[in-house]
């Protein structure tokens, strides 16, 4: 947490959102003359009030330019205490909606709004899909050596694992083709869940001649692929090539930091993980989040849910912390508004 701020009189109120809000726009070095029209100051006494916002760790300045640019508990105070959020346009919110109902697929609907948000906010859309057991269509076992066998799984979506599974001594190829066989032929279809259950029953009730040892490995086996793919989130990142405009030219050590930082899709996914709670945006700024404090990005996050409120996933953008914040975060909690919806 943050340490608690200063209260501001209401003369350095206004100059620091002034101050803010030029910075965000312009992403450059603020002066006094730049917001002197914005205020009944001199260009004398904005300089003193923002030597004073400089002493409360609001302001800083680079030793290039008078000009102030706020830090990062400057925007963090902005954020939560003073800018003016905006609600998405309707040309921006058709544009969300148009993208998430091209298809009737949960993967497309949320690849799509991650796209669109991507597009609209100049940032990197990203989003947590909801986690879905595979549905078995095909198992197969390719024999490696005498204690060792390639478990390939198929799932009805086309998805294929590939897992090396140690064999009980005596497990034969023929034991391994046969409880394969029987896997695809009468457990397809069914969830991972579902086929470690009946094969169990089956397994247990002896309704069926299958290899013992053999069948409670390949049970075993799909009690674990099941526990894996649960703790294992899906992750769709769209747009990281928004992060290399013309205000970026001038700092390309950050951005090429930040591009490195998407790579790393497992830590992304927790950082989004942890936004799954809060009742509407998150809001994570530099070196408030550990993944992104190297590139000094800020991130914007979301929960959307099913018919049953339950929390399924994260939507969000991850961008420069000279981000217009009043603009995308009503945007970034449209979309999961309307993700919510879609899910429904």
């Amino acid at each position: 947490m943050n340490a608690p701020l200063p209260e501001l009189t209401d003369r350095m109120r206004q100059v620091f959102a002034l101050v803010v809000e030029a910075y965000l726009e312009r992403g450059a070095p603020v002066g006094s003359k730049a917001i002197a029209p914005g205020v009944s100051l001199s260009p004398a006494s904005i300089r003193g009030v923002m030597q004073e916002l400089e002493e409360r760790g609001l302001l800083t300045h680079p030793h290039t330019s008078a000009g102030r640019v706020p830090t990062e508990s400057g925007l963090r105070l902005f954020v939560d205490g003073i800018m003016q959020a905006s609600l998405p346009g309707a040309a921006e919110r058709r544009a969300i909606e148009q993208e998430m109902s091209r298809t009737g697929s949960i993967e497309e609907a949320l690849a799509g709004a991650t796209a669109a948000l991507s597009g609209l906010s100049a940032c990197a859309g990203v989003v947590l899909t909801p986690r879905q057991e595979m549905r078995l269509r095909q198992l197969s076992f390719v024999p490696l050596d005498c204690d060792r066998a390639l478990a390939v799984l198929v799932g009805m979506d086309g998805n294929v694992e590939n897992r090396v599974v140690a064999l009980a001594p005596g497990t034969s190829a023929a034991a391994l083709a046969e409880v394969g066989n029987y896997v695809s032929a009468r457990l397809g279809g069914l969830t991972l869940g579902e086929a470690e259950a009946r094969l169990r029953k089956e397994i247990g009730e002896a309704r069926e001649a299958l290899d013992r040892a053999a069948g409670e490995l390949v049970a075993a086996g799909l009690a674990q692929w099941r526990s894996d793919a649960a703790q294992r989130p899906v992750l769709i990142v769209r747009g990281q090539a928004n992060l290399i405009d013309e205000a970026a030219a001038a700092d390309l050590e950050r951005v090429r930091r930040l591009l490195e930082e998407l790579e790393d899709r497992q830590e992304i996914a927790r950082l989004l993980e942890s936004a799954r709670e809060a009742s509407g945006c998150r809001i994570f700024i530099g070196s408030e989040n550990r993944m992104f404090a190297l590139s000094g990005s800020s991130v914007i996050a979301a929960p959307y849910r099913d018919g049953d409120e339950r929390v399924v996933g994260v939507v969000g953008v991850i961008g420069p912390t000279r981000l217009n914040y009043a603009r995308v975060v009503p945007m970034v909690d449209f979309t999961a508004q309307a993700l919510s919806r879609w899910m429904q």
